[in-house]
């Protein structure tokens, strides 16, 4: 077998966190290390954490940072520092399913058969959508929230990103890139950060089947919502969407700026197009945004682009 990082991040995580390890525990899969890092909890988190480290010496690595770096920084600096051939990652309050790593490394490994191992790969799959009890709200992630999975080429993914990161495999020639260089600090997510690796310089697979229980909560940093209530948030919030897509043009900037010799020149051109929209006039942007790509799931969301751009 391979082995495997998988690698957790924690934040005042108490309340569900002996689900989440247990659940990966009971993998079908057995080669892999959890490497928990928490974000300076101020909960019972830690003491959890030293239990289980106690009873599995050898599966799990536990550390914490001296500040508080934000889920972000908290995640692409812990998979930066890791060293296996595959990295997971994972959240502190889901439940995985006991085949999920080994159908997760499966189609990894596939897509290095006909790519090559050098190749930057990413696999994500879909979530079964669950409640506090893990009672089943919606049997797929993506149907609720109405996000196109297949729509993960490089101009696609800089608009929005439709990777979910608990459910996400890189493979080391993605985290190589990470290491690379100085990490990023305008980064908007470390997934959709992952995802425009992959995009711009390898291969990106999906897993339809749900591979976790993703649990929806009111604490959730970056839930699931029904889509009338994105809908309704985004209409209540056009100021806050405005600096959303200004941010993903500054990511955008910073990304080109950060891999520009490790992409090539086709894509840096699409990256650099992107980061630059929001200096051209109202209609020019928008001529950009039709003709080139960059573009939402559906309809509904594409007309509210096209309002707020």
């Amino acid at each position: 077998m391979d082995n495997v990082s998988i690698v957790m991040t924690t934040y005042n995580g108490e309340k569900y966190i002996e689900e989440q390890i247990d659940s990966i525990l009971s993998s079908t899969y057995k080669d892999f290390e959890l490497y928990i890092v928490d974000d300076g909890s101020d909960d019972n988190t830690m003491e959890i954490l030293s239990g289980y480290k106690e009873k599995y010496p050898n599966k799990l690595h536990i550390s914490q940072n001296a500040t508080n770096l934000g889920v972000t920084a908290n995640f692409l600096n812990a998979i930066s520092k890791t060293s296996s051939e595959y990295i997971m990652l994972c959240d502190q309050d889901d439940v995985w399913n006991m085949d999920k790593i080994a159908r997760t490394i499966k189609r990894v490994k596939q897509m290095e058969v006909q790519f090559g191992k050098e190749l930057p790969i990413a696999v994500f799959t879909d979530a079964y959508v669950v409640d506090d009890k893990l009672n089943v709200i919606h049997e797929s992630f993506f149907k609720s929230s109405r996000l196109n999975p297949r729509l993960i080429d490089l101009p696609h993914l800089l608009m929005e990103n439709k990777i979910i990161g608990c459910t996400l495999m890189i493979n080391q020639a993605v985290r190589r890139i990470l290491q690379s260089n100085p990490l990023p600090k305008r980064a908007r997510f470390h997934d959709g950060w992952l995802g425009l690796i992959a995009a711009s310089a390898g291969k990106i697979g999906f897993i339809k089947d749900p591979t976790l229980l993703y649990r929806q909560h009111s604490s959730n940093l970056v839930g699931n919502r029904s889509f009338f209530s994105y809908i309704i948030n985004r209409i209540s919030n056009i100021r806050r969407q405005r600096r959303a897509l200004l941010e993903l043009y500054i990511q955008a900037e910073e990304f080109a700026s950060l891999y520009h010799n490790l992409i090539d020149s086709r894509n840096l051109e699409i990256i650099n197009r992107f980061s630059k929209i929001h200096q051209k006039n109202f209609i020019r942007r928008r001529i950009l945004l039709i003709r080139y790509g960059y573009l939402k799931s559906g309809i509904i969301r594409n007309i509210g682009l096209m309002f707020i751009a």
